[in-house]
């Protein structure tokens, strides 16, 4: 059965069948915003910068995800404070509270402590922003810190970016200020403790403590300066230098163009990804209001600082049960292990430094050790090329168990700060709590160090023995000569290219300790403690498979588990690049088995 088909309309429409149909016109509407656009950009000349912008590309990698958490976390938290700014009353004045929180009616609180009452339970909705705020301040700070922990681990701080990694650093640090200065301007209960605690660890400052600390509060603890001091802080001055530190640092992304996970076809001359407009804008926002979202319903769902179950700040009901935010958490932890001998007096004078190392120099003592690595490495490794793709964490063992350390370390601070609150529900010995936490922190990170450096290793060397050998099968083939042989399945191009990319590395070479006249050589002492530390960073590499050794695998076939050719990356040129070996009995042999061999290797 067939069918046929008929020309419909006129007649004469069939004699108009080639001729080339004209677009319609643009909309009234169209036209009025290109007039507009191109009124703007006669004014600016932002056409040319806003179509690089639309047409940046950005790789697609979820980690990428985390430093955009960060970035829609602070766009919230500056939208609900703004209107929070509305009714909240910056001022440590006494006034009686009379509002529609009955327990706390009749009593003598700030008017700070009652606006914030009033915005809980008087403004529509209001409690909902601040639960928000709240919320949504933490996620900021969980996602910036989270976003540096990928940054680091997948080496993403290397040159051109180690200006970026500085200013994040810059951020974390203002973020956890920030966070500290917003949960003190209630003037409730806890947070006047919170403050209290900060003018002690102000006062521990030698010589211009005291000074210092009057300085800040106006007059004796707590007067009436502190809360609008703050808020001028919270509200203008960090928010403003975050904000501009954030779009600094976005600029540079854009400048320095996006890293990318290693892969084939993605090298340090391009991006792989989708361009801003129309796929990554339309992702961007979508994931924004996700992010939103779960704030939202984590901000209805749980309470977060229940100032009304607190109460007005009062310097006498002080209790043990006070904890502040985690970011801040670590650093409380720091004072309750550090030894009360720190203590003692010089010249007349008191020197706490007992206190003063946890809560003045510890707090930017990380973040300057955290700022500056980057600089380090690069000297301890001589690295100074640029690095627009990552590291896999496994192929950096030293640089992994180094931030495995960290975090470790940061982790036993962090629950020491809950000594107290273990020994009342565990019931246990606070002493014997707070000693198990001075040893850990002296044993806990080394053998993190340890642990992950080893399993990091270990996956090197798996990688290794898959690259060459390619994957088991569990299947057994029989050879012409009755032999046994197991049949290895071959990699793809792509798994291959992962496991062989990156870059083998070796310990500096100290120079000789006599010149070419046999006459003594002294080497300095900066060039011993390089060696040393580039020794301690390299000693153990497994470094990834040579094309000789691939091919050496793949011509022997059955035995290539016998045959390792020696690690001589010298000379090799793209050129030397494999073929397809002819294989053994039984061996498996790949047209596509040399992929990415030459790139990865140089002189």
């Amino acid at each position: 059965m067939s069918t046929e088909t008929f020309p419909t309309g006129r007649p004469a429409d069939r004699l108009r069948e080639g001729d080339t149909k004209v677009p319609p016109g643009s909309s009234a509407a169209a036209r009025k915003a290109g007039g507009m656009a191109g009124w703007i950009d006669d004014r600016t000349s932002a056409a040319k910068g806003v179509n690089y912008l639309l047409r940046k590309v950005f790789p697609d990698h979820w980690s990428f995800m985390l430093g955009e958490i960060a970035m829609y976390s602070l766009i919230i938290c500056l939208i609900s404070g703004a209107l929070l700014t509305l009714w909240f009353v910056p001022s440590a004045g006494q006034i009686v509270y009379d509002g529609s929180y009955v327990p706390l009616r009749g009593q003598t609180v700030s008017e700070a402590y009652a606006s914030t009452l009033d915005i809980s339970f008087d403004i529509p909705g209001g409690l909902l922003v601040r639960q928000i705020h709240h919320w949504a301040a933490l996620m900021f700070v969980v996602g910036l810190t989270v976003h540096m922990f990928r940054v680091f681990f997948t080496g993403a701080f290397r040159k051109p970016r180690e200006l970026n990694w500085v200013i994040g650093a810059v951020l974390a640090l203002l973020a956890a200020i920030e966070g500290f200065a917003g949960y003190s301007l209630p003037d409730d209960l806890l947070s006047g403790t919170g403050l209290r605690a900060m003018e002690g660890f102000v006062q521990t400052a030698p010589v211009i403590g005291s000074y210092l600390a009057y300085g800040i509060f106006g007059g004796p603890f707590p007067g009436e300066a502190i809360i609008p001091r703050l808020y001028s802080a919270h509200v203008l001055l960090l928010p403003a230098i975050i904000v501009g530190l954030f779009t600094a640092h976005i600029i540079l992304v854009a400048v320095n163009k996006h890293t990318q996970f290693p892969g084939p076809g993605r090298t340090n001359d391009n991006v792989v990804g989708y361009r801003v407009m129309p796929v990554y804008a339309a992702k961007a926002g979508g994931f924004f209001f996700i992010v939103f979202g779960i704030i939202a319903l984590i901000s209805a769902l749980f309470t977060i600082n229940p100032i009304w179950a607190y109460g007005p700040y009062d310097p006498s009901p002080v209790t043990a049960g006070s904890q502040p935010d985690w970011y801040m958490g670590a650093y409380d932890g720091a004072l309750r292990l550090l030894p009360g001998w720190l203590e003692f007096e010089i010249f007349g004078n008191t020197l706490s430094l007992n206190i003063a190392l946890g809560a003045l120099v510890l707090l930017p003592l990380v973040y300057i050790v955290i700022g500056v690595y980057p600089f380090v490495e690069r000297w301890v490794t001589g690295d100074t090329g640029e690095h627009h793709l990552l590291d896999r964490p496994r192929n950096n063992p030293t640089r992994t168990g180094i931030g495995m350390a960290g975090i470790v370390a940061y982790s036993v601070f962090l629950f020491a700060s809950g000594n107290d609150i273990m020994a009342i529900k565990l019931g246990m010995s606070i002493n014997d709590l707070t000693r198990f936490f001075q040893i850990g922190l002296f044993l806990f990170p080394p053998l993190a160090f340890i642990v992950t450096k080893r399993i990091c290793l270990s996956l090197q060397r798996h990688d290794r023995e898959l690259a060459l050998h390619s994957r088991e099968s569990g299947r057994i083939i029989r050879g012409a000569d009755g032999s046994f042989h197991e049949r290895h399945d071959a990699l793809t191009d792509r798994e291959r290219w992962i496991l062989v990319q990156h870059e083998p590395v070796k310990p500096l070479e100290l120079s000789p300790d006599v010149d070419e006249n046999g006459v003594a050589r002294p080497v300095a002492l900066k060039e011993r403690l390089r060696a040393k530390l580039s020794h301690f960073y390299f000693k153990d590499a497994v470094n990834p498979v040579t094309p000789a050794e691939l091919a050496a695998a793949h011509h022997d076939g059955h035995q290539a588990e016998e045959i390792e050719a020696p690690f001589d990356y010298e000379g090799i040129e793209g050129t030397q690049d494999h073929g397809p070996g002819d294989g053994g009995h039984g061996a498996d042999t790949d047209a596509d088995s040399s992929i990415g061999s030459a790139s990865r290797v140089r002189e």
